[in-house]
């Protein structure tokens, strides 16, 4: 019989350690000590509370613990006294059926780990979605953390301990993450469409209106009416609408969504987490027959990442009545107009279609959106959730310092232009100014010296500059000090310097209310609710600008990288965030 709450909540200490053995690999200390946080409101209440007494315990225990695990395909594996539930990870990550060759590598990784780090590498080899991982998979992301730096390494070992003990308590439980498997499955699916160039190297990369473009489009149009939405359809900029209506057709809507569009080689979650998660919640009321007081509609915004245009926003900017019809006439690099784009995709490629996608914001209560964190925060507390407070205003500089291009030889210390070392001086200047200020990110992600030469002094030197902030207050302020800081560095050097502003967003702060229902759905999980802020941009920017909007984020895997194809999420970080979702519902019907 499947382990219930009620029996551990009742449990004397030594039964609840009887009944969580193996949860941790030869470890009960940390079921004995997380008896007396009891009771626990939900499975993902004792997740979170193993996982804190483990936080708690210190380095030695922790260390200890990442001992206690077997290394992959090693001595106990062959010699068969691997725990039972070790040997069902390793049997059905296939570990098991190793041709000599791969058993040969793992057998060397796991030596050059041990000696690098002085612990076996640790690995959740059922991986992501519970279902375990190819031995190609484990081998290429053994190579890789093998380069990692040892207080990385250590950390990583504990969230995929974590990740181990998570999958065994939901067997122990009989629990299975149906929803998150679903969006999990969509999110796998919906990557197979790649752009050319890219998809023949397994890499996912889809730009506004190409073939892979439009292939998303209408597997998405499909998706959402199996899931069951009352309407759908492809506007006049590509974007995918669904409607799901309320008990009356003609109620205020609650508006979601995010993009499906991508950046070039990246992850399967940016964007796309935050359309299938509403799509499973839309699936699950019209299963039930269940109407809501209010409509739920779901729109997956065709461009945000200005990949193949220079229009950032563009599908959330049309419903926003933002879309500036100079991007009709813009290019892409093979010279084909927007606007042509858009007629050979079937859509109009006029303004006068556009411009009627604004929406009306009197007619919906407002915008939420769920996005993968794209960052380490959350995965470093090893936390699901996040409720974010705020989306980062920024501004965006392309620069140039000039001085003089001289003999690397012959031009002293003293008399020399340097381009390059002043832009140098700014960068760390940039970092620490942003740095003193909480909430303030700034990056110089560009340097280049044109034409430069091993042994020519720089006469030029191209750069950009990204500052962020929750404010737009405290973000200028921090251009201010910086463009002044580029002024005093170039008067003293004897340079001259350019600096154009490309972009600037405003800071979207969360409407109060909103966020507070975010609040309430992850509390209600049995999780301890995290405030955090947005540095990344994101549509619910542009909404914010027409209507009240708040964010839930989704912890990610691999330290929360994000564009880039090591972007992952769980499935029961996934399903806890359809719950979330599906309890933001629920609090709004209830004061409907």
């Amino acid at each position: 019989m499947p382990l219930t709450l009620d029996q551990l909540n009742a449990a004397s200490q030594p039964e609840f350690v009887a009944l969580l053995d193996g949860t941790y690999e030869h470890s009960p200390w940390i079921a004995e000590r997380a008896w007396h946080r009891r009771p626990f409101a939900s499975l993902a209440a004792l997740k979170h509370a193993l996982v804190e007494v483990l936080r708690d315990a210190g380095h030695d225990a922790q260390l200890a613990l990442i001992r206690a695990h077997p290394e992959l395909a090693g001595k106990a594996m062959v010699a068969k006294t691997l725990t039972a539930e070790s040997t069902h990870e390793q049997g059905k990550a296939g570990l098991t059926d190793c041709t000599p060759d791969e058993f040969a590598k793992i057998q060397r990784l796991n030596a050059e780990y041990n000696a690098k780090f002085g612990w076996p590498f640790i690995l959740a080899v059922r991986g992501p979605r519970g279902t375990g991982l190819t031995r190609a998979e484990i081998i290429a992301t053994f190579e890789r953390r093998l380069a990692g730096h040892p207080d990385f390494e250590f950390a990583e070992c504990l969230r995929h301990v974590h990740r181990i003990a998570e999958i065994r308590l939901n067997d122990k439980f009989g629990v299975t993450p149906e929803l998150g498997n679903l969006v999990w499955d969509w999110a796998e699916e919906l990557a197979t469409e790649s752009d050319p160039g890219f998809k023949e190297h397994g890499q996912l990369t889809v730009t506004y209106l190409t073939d892979a473009h439009r292939a998303c489009a209408r597997r998405l149009q499909a998706w959402m009416k199996h899931a069951g939405f009352d309407e759908v359809s492809i506007d006049a900029v590509g974007n995918v609408v669904g409607v799901y209506h309320g008990r009356d057709a003609g109620a205020k809507r609650l508006l979601t969504g995010s993009h499906y569009d991508t950046v070039r080689n990246a992850g399967k979650y940016d964007g796309r987490l935050g359309i299938f998660v509403p799509m499973a919640c839309v699936r699950e009321l019209h299963r039930a027959g269940r109407r809501l007081p209010f409509g739920l509609e779901v729109v997956a915004f065709a461009e945000e990442e200005g990949q193949r245009y220079k229009a950032t926003f563009l599908g959330s900017g049309a419903l926003t009545g933002h879309f500036d019809p100079a991007w009709l006439d813009q290019v892409d690099a093979d010279g084909i107009t927007m606007r042509d784009a858009m007629r050979a995709a079937g859509l109009p490629g006029t303004m006068d279609a556009i411009a009627v996608l604004k929406r009306d914001p009197a007619r919906y209560l407002g915008f939420v959106e769920v996005h993968i964190e794209q960052g380490p925060v959350l995965n470093e507390l090893d936390l699901p959730l996040g409720v974010v407070t705020s989306i980062n205003g920024g501004r965006r500089f392309l620069g140039e310092v000039i001085g003089i291009a001289s003999h690397a030889g012959t031009t002293p210390m003293d008399r020399r232009r340097d381009a390059a070392v002043a832009v140098a001086q700014l960068a760390v200047f940039l970092e620490q100014r942003a740095a003193a200020v909480p909430d303030v990110v700034g990056t110089m992600g560009q340097l280049e010296v044109p034409a430069g030469s091993i042994n020519v002094v720089p006469g030029r030197c191209r750069f950009s500059l990204d500052i962020r902030a929750t404010t737009d207050a405290a973000r200028d302020a921090c251009v201010a000090d910086v463009t002044a800081e580029l002024e005093r560095i170039c008067r003293q050097r004897g340079l001259t310097c350019m600096l154009e502003e490309t972009m600037r967003a405003a800071a979207a702060p969360s409407d109060p209310v909103w966020q507070r229902r975010w609040e309430n759905a992850v509390a209600a999980l049995g999780l301890p609710v995290h405030r955090m802020p947005s540095g990344a941009g994101h549509d619910a920017m542009k909404l914010h600008e027409v209507m009240p909007q708040a964010m839930l984020f989704v912890r990610g895997l691999n330290a929360g990288i994000s564009h880039n194809p090591l972007e992952s999420s769980t499935n029961d970080d996934i399903e806890l965030a359809v719950r979330a979702f599906q309890h933001l519902l629920d609090q709004l019907a209830e004061t409907a």
